[in-house]
């Protein structure tokens, strides 16, 4: 969430930079500062209201003291009016407290300098590319073919035992599945990530505090009676690990990473570009969270680029890097970079993982701060990147790995699965 301060002080600053997420945000904007003038000019008069009835009671006192009740009695009955008063001053501040959290909560983040213009996907960068595509033999099949093929994912089964989008993974590609999470989280331990079990449903406040409500709401899978949420991936319990919660400077930077199953209600539209594994309501993730001094944040977020740059590069799988544009980028992401797989039998890029900066949108709705050498109370900056999603990792190393023989396991996986040969 953007900070009020910022944004009073910064008007037109925050104008043209959502611009270039190609919103018109002035409305809201001076809608946002009207509020806060409103809930700024009403606590005055609160604040005004409850000392003179402070110095009341205290002339009451003395009053009393001296035997003058009659005069007493008089500011006892002012201080009532007050009272009365500023009970309605109190509601109406609160009024213009929660409509004006409520409008900051429509505001996305402010993109970075360097996001580029654009719209769509299609207006993104291509920054890094690497590894070869290799050339398939003929009769090469896309990854849905093949797990029919070698029977490791069934998605009737799981159509029969829940709905369409919850694959059953079966023997070997179950198997790899487990060795990819195992593989995923020692990297990440390796490179000094601390690894966390956290719950797969989050309360509401969990929700809000990432940013996935009110924007995702509609992509959630919701608990009506409990009011808790299936997590869209593992950012939302981990980051809010540290919700309301003051670190010290020396504690910085945080790093945490999770695996966790992921649960999204809208897999979007049917067609040939969504067909078995690329798109599933539920899915395996492998998380990367940092806790971050706001003057290192950008370092870190490079060096989260070449952590997820050197496992593509492990499991020899062609990959490219993309700065997202501010009309592609998520509602609370300042910088994204999209990591994506070539499909080699799809003859398209898979999007794999994406590595995203907050700087300190998620920290203002967590209350997540850091007590600097000074002693004042900062917001951090969070980040978080997949390391790496499950489905699309396996549908690239499926489709680029198949022989006519098998579908051969990346080398680096070998110890975790315990054979090398699909077949």
């Amino acid at each position: 969430m953007l900070q009020i301060t910022f944004i009073r002080e910064n008007q037109e600053k925050v104008i043209t930079a959502l611009a270039k997420r190609n919103i018109d945000a002035r409305a809201t904007v001076t809608e946002v500062v009207q509020l806060d003038e409103n809930r700024r000019a009403t606590q005055v008069e609160l604040d005004n209201i409850l000392s003179e009835s402070n110095k009341l009671s205290k002339d009451i006192g003395d009053l009393m003291k001296n035997g003058e009740k009659s005069k007493a009695a008089i500011l006892k009955e002012k201080t009532v009016l007050l009272k009365e008063k500023s009970k309605d001053l109190a509601i109406k501040a609160d009024a213009f407290a929660n409509e004006l959290l409520l409008k900051l909560y429509t505001l996305p983040n402010l993109p970075a300098d360097i996001v580029p213009e654009g719209k769509t996907p299609e207006d993104n960068l291509n920054i890094f590319q690497e590894g070869d595509i290799p050339v398939l033999h003929e009769g090469a099949q896309p990854h849905w073919e093949l797990i029919k093929k070698y029977d490791i994912v069934d998605f009737e089964l799981g159509t029969k035992l829940t709905a369409p989008g919850f694959p059953v993974y079966k023997g070997k590609g179950a198997k790899l599945q487990r060795a990819l999470i195992s593989y995923f989280l020692d990297k990440n331990t390796d490179a000094g990530y601390r690894e966390y079990q956290v719950p797969h449903m989050v309360n509401e406040a969990s929700a809000y505090g990432t940013g996935q409500l009110p924007d995702k709401e509609g992509q959630m899978y919701h608990d009506a009676t409990d009011n808790l949420y299936l997590i869209p991936t593992a950012e939302v319990p981990v980051t809010n690990i540290f919700r309301d919660v003051i670190l010290n400077e020396n504690e910085l930077p945080i790093l945490a990473t999770a695996y966790t199953p992921c649960f999204r209600r809208e897999a979007g539209s049917w067609g040939a570009n969504v067909r078995g594994l690329n798109r599933l309501h539920q899915f395996d993730k492998v998380e990367i969270v940092r806790i971050e001094h706001p003057d290192h944040s950008y370092q870190a977020l490079e060096g989260m680029v070449a952590h997820v740059k050197n496992i593509l590069q492990e499991l020899k799988l062609p990959y490219r890097i993309l700065r997202l544009c501010g009309g592609d980028m998520g509602f609370t992401s300042a910088l994204t970079y999209d990591f994506e797989v070539y499909s080699t039998a799809q003859e398209r890029w898979l999007e794999i993982s994406s590595v995203s900066n907050f700087e300190t949108f998620q920290a203002n709705r967590l209350k997540l701060r850091f007590k600097d050498k000074e002693g004042k109370n900062q917001l951090a900056h969070t980040l978080n990147g997949s390391s790496l999603a499950l489905p699309r990792v396996l549908a690239g190393i499926l489709e680029n790995y198949q022989t006519p023989d098998g579908i051969e396991i990346p080398e680096v996986l070998r110890k975790y699965t315990g054979f090398d040969k699909i077949d």
